[in-house]
């Protein structure tokens, strides 16, 4: 499918094919290749009181364990996957975390956390493997800039372009990451290079475990 004309509902319906039973075993199984999330979770420091807001929150793995990283924070989730919600909400509820967290459908390209949350802006915005999953990628990366208070911070982190592993090693991942609709974003460096530039912000992007990861932080200069 080429990615230019897939459309809000074309995606969300493929989502909803990939996970309609891999949620149930997703937790589980990423664990042991969705590198650098806790690292990404830590580097968040979020603020006392402070506001969190993760796109394409998936089974709301993140969300739940900064719920109790920190209690008094206040937590959204969006993913364009109406299953994948289903389950985060029952996570949730199972961590007693529930009441907690507010999860809502949303495509990340076209954000309206107002009409979701009746709350426009965030301290954190973050996505974990999750841009590696959106057709246009930079466009929710500028939605996410955009929902960001004057102070705030957006954090990613994804597949790397693995420079530091064997050959063998990077065509098996890309064969596997190619069943699942992933494709690691190699240009995501000068896409955040070209926001901060624009927008006047400070961009750090580093690579992790020779290159499988990718962490990145986006904030003000100030």
């Amino acid at each position: 499918m080429n990615q230019a004309l897939v459309t809000k509902s074309d995606h969300g319906a493929l989502m909803n094919q990939i996970y309609r039973r891999q949620r149930f075993i997703y937790n589980a199984t990423r664990k042991y290749y969705l590198l650098g999330r806790d690292r990404l979770l830590k580097d968040l420091a979020v603020p006392a009181g402070g506001t969190v807001l993760e796109i394409g929150c998936g089974t709301g793995r993140n969300l739940i364990a900064l719920a109790k990283l920190h209690p008094n924070a206040q937590l959204y989730g969006i993913d364009i996957s109406s299953e994948m919600l289903d389950t985060a909400r029952a996570n949730a509820i199972r961590a007693g975390v529930g009441h907690r967290i507010a999860f809502s459908l949303g495509d990340a390209t076209r954000l309206d956390p107002r009409a979701s949350f009746g709350h426009g802006q965030f301290d954190r915005v973050f996505f974990s493997y999750s841009l590696s999953m959106i057709p246009d990628w930079a466009g929710a990366l500028h939605q996410a800039i955009h929902v960001l208070r004057p102070a705030g911070q957006a954090h990613v982190v994804d597949f790397g372009t693995g420079d530091g592993l064997p050959g063998w090693f990077r065509r098996l991942l890309g064969v596997w990451l190619g069943l699942f609709h992933v494709t690691p974003r190699s240009g995501l460096d000068q896409v955040l290079d070209t926001i901060s530039s624009h927008k006047g912000l400070k961009v750090e992007c580093r690579p992790a475990y020779r290159g499988y990861a990718v962490l990145a932080r986006i904030c003000s200069l100030s």
